[in-house]
Order: C-alpha cells, then structure tokens, then sequence
C-alpha cells in the first residue's frame, strides 16, 4: 500500500518528515533564546502590536489573549489579532518579534494587500480539498492495483486535483507570511519599540518562523508531485 511504499518513504515523507522536524526545532529554540532577552522599552507584546497598530492610524482591531504556546493568529473576519500567553504579557523580544508580525498582519488588511486576500478566499476550497483530497486518493490507489487500474489512476488525479487546492494555499502562505515579517521589522524600529540591535534579534525569530511555512509548502508540493506521478502524469502507470 501506499502508505508503506518505500519510493513513498523515500521521495515524500522522510524528506518532508525532516524539513519540518528541523524547521519546527530552529523555530522553538530562536524563540526560546529570545525569551529570556527583556527589550530595553519594556513593551508587553500586546503594547507593542497596538503601538504599531497606532502608528499606522489602523482602529477597530481588537487585541486578545489566547491559550497555548504559539497559537499567535489574525483573524480578518473578526479583525481580531490573538496573542498567545508566551507573547501578550511577555516583554522579550521573542515575543515583541511575533505580537509586531501578527499586526503586520492587521496592516495588511487594513491596505488590501491583494496576497491576503487571496489567501483568504482560497481557505474554504483547501479546506474542502485537504479534507476529501485523501480519501479519494485511497479509492484510486485501492482500484489501481486491480485489473483495468484506468480508472483508480483517474481517480487519484481527482483527488490530486482537489489536493492541488491546499497546495496552492500553502504557496500563497509564503508572500503572505513574509510581507507581515517584512512590515513588522521595519515598524517595530521606526516607532522605537526596539531599538536597530534589538529589531535583528527580534528578526530572527520571525526569519525562523518563516521557515517552518516554507517546510509545509516543500512537503505539499513533494506530496502533490507523489499523487501525480502515481496517476501517471509523468508517464506511464505505477503500481
């Protein structure tokens, strides 16, 4: 079975298994040292994005505390930026770096930045797609290893297809992400919420964030890339 391919093994979830494993552990460690380095201003998180967010003269956005580690998000249905509790009371430059992102965010809204929206209206149909994309999927490669694999092959591609959708989103993701970075380090330093040393330490948390995006769009990409060549696309039939 699929799942127990060893070209699987080889060309998708070891490499991708890897990518995501590093990315994630450099994420966490940038973070963590950053934690402990207090930011000369005194900022909280939480004071940091709403200073931004004054700057820039962006009103109606609502700044909230949510559990877990990490779990930092902006909502542009709501126009809700989420502070985890490692960022909102914290005043690190870990946690400066991130609440500052999460407003560039709000600031990308705020100016119709074409990307986000974009990403925003991608997000019902990868949904869709990530949801049925694998379990029609395990139909095609079930049928395709039965006599007249046609249509089990035709089937993976459906789901291929549908599983497109979500890849797309996690590409769309990476400008998206990278813009908000890219606004936070210049606003975090001009409003003199860190100084210029303090807004590259807080740069490189985010540098290291970035890359645990750029690790799901490798592996979406490499998986899509899989499902295809199982169907064929690339010539001829694989069993």
């Amino acid at each position: 079975m699929w799942w127990i391919n060893p070209e699987y093994v080889v060309l998708v979830a070891l490499p991708t298994f890897v990518l995501s494993l590093l990315a994630t552990m450099y994420t966490k460690s940038t973070f963590a040292k950053y934690s402990r380095v207090a930011s000369s201003r005194g900022l909280t998180g939480a004071e940091a994005a709403a200073a931004i967010l004054r700057d820039q003269g962006v009103r109606g956005v609502a700044i909230e505390r949510v559990p877990g580690s990490l779990t930092d998000h902006y909502d542009p249905r709501t126009r809700t930026l989420r502070l985890s509790d490692d960022v909102y009371h914290s005043r690190s430059l870990a946690a400066i770096g991130v609440a500052c992102h999460e407003a560039g965010h709000a600031l990308q809204h705020a100016t119709d930045y074409s990307m986000l929206g974009l990403r925003s209206a991608l997000l019902p149909a990868a949904a869709v797609g990530s949801k049925l994309s694998y379990v029609i999927i395990f139909l095609g490669l079930l049928m395709s290893r039965a006599p007249g694999r046609g249509a089990g092959e035709n089937l993976i591609l459906v789901g291929a297809g549908l599983f497109a959708l979500m890849v797309l989103f996690t590409l769309v993701t990476l400008p998206v992400e990278w813009n908000a970075s890219a606004r936070a380090k210049t606003a975090m330093v001009r409003t003199g919420i860190v100084s210029e040393r303090e807004g590259y330490a807080a740069g490189e948390v985010l540098n290291a964030a970035f890359l645990t995006y750029l690790a799901a769009a490798v592996s979406a990409v490499l998986t899509l890339l899989y499902y295809l060549w199982r169907a064929g696309v690339f010539g001829g039939r694989r069993d």
